[in-house]
């Protein structure tokens, strides 16, 4: 079973993505495959952030009640 990424990896994998097609590297028939890739990521990264600013709510109105 692969060992999920955290945030931060993710967050490192989508700027290595975006520079990419700044580098010399770049290919432009590779660029939809790469565009739709980073796309998925960022959509994945704000899943993450929107799951954890949930779970802080959730112990930020527990611990408000204290």
């Amino acid at each position: 079973m692969a060992e999920k990424k955290t945030i931060n990896q993710k967050i490192d994998e989508l700027n290595n993505s975006v520079e990419w097609f700044y580098g010399d590297d770049f290919v432009l028939e590779k660029a939809p495959e790469k565009y739709q890739s980073a796309v998925k990521l960022a959509k994945d990264i704000q899943k993450d952030l929107d799951d954890l600013k949930n779970k802080i709510e959730v112990i930020d109105k527990d611990f408000s009640k204290a």
